[in-house]
């Protein structure tokens, strides 16, 4: 399981989801952090949204972005145990 945030650097709304993330330790999910700034493409659809946080369950290179799932994008407030219990109502799918 693969969670992609979507980010860009002096994003304090990135950066506090980022960290809630990384303290998660009920979920087993790897978390790809991916800098909107990086790519013209994700800049463009991104640019005013971020963060953005998308679901990947693919199994291979070759089935990349067709198997991202966008996610609500949780509350800034949100403690690192609300977080998680919306996660696993997500992942649970």
């Amino acid at each position: 399981m693969q969670l992609i945030l979507y980010s860009k650097p002096g994003c304090h709304l990135c950066e506090g989801l980022q960290e809630k993330l990384e303290q998660i330790q009920n979920l087993s999910f790897e978390l790809e952090v991916r800098d909107i700034t990086t790519r013209e493409d994700w800049f463009a659809v991104y640019e005013y949204e971020v963060p953005v946080l998308y679901l990947s369950n693919r199994q291979g290179a070759e089935d990349a972005e067709g198997s991202e799932k966008p996610l609500p994008r949780p509350s800034p407030r949100a403690s690192v145990q609300q977080l998680e219990q919306m996660l696993r109502k997500y992942l649970a799918n």
